[in-house]
């Protein structure tokens, strides 16, 4: 009538357990935090890389020309006889 069960070691519960964690960890290694590391990894480069007459966009936006950059401070020529400062890390992307 009652079907007997045998009891299950607990070091499978917890052998299982641990795996399974080890797994979630892997795919969020490999699908959320490894390509954020190589993406800032890219934009260090690109800023490393910036230099005197690079078109670049800012992060809000604004398209302008460097005119200098001295050490975290770039300035941007962004229309005839306008001018602003920003800092290195403002800017997005270089134009092509």
């Amino acid at each position: 009538m009652f079907l007997e069960v045998e009891p299950v070691p607990a070091t499978a519960g917890w052998l299982s357990l641990l795996v399974s964690f080890g797994i979630m960890f892997l795919v969020f290694y490999f699908f959320l935090l490894r390509p954020q590391q190589q993406q800032e990894k890219k934009r260090q480069e690109m800023l490393g890389s910036l230099k005197k007459g690079n078109k670049v966009v800012t992060l809000g936006g604004i398209h302008g020309e460097i005119t200098a950059i001295k050490d975290d401070v770039v300035t941007l020529k962004v229309a005839e006889n306008v001018e602003i400062k920003i800092t290195r890390s403002g800017i997005a992307s270089v134009a092509k």
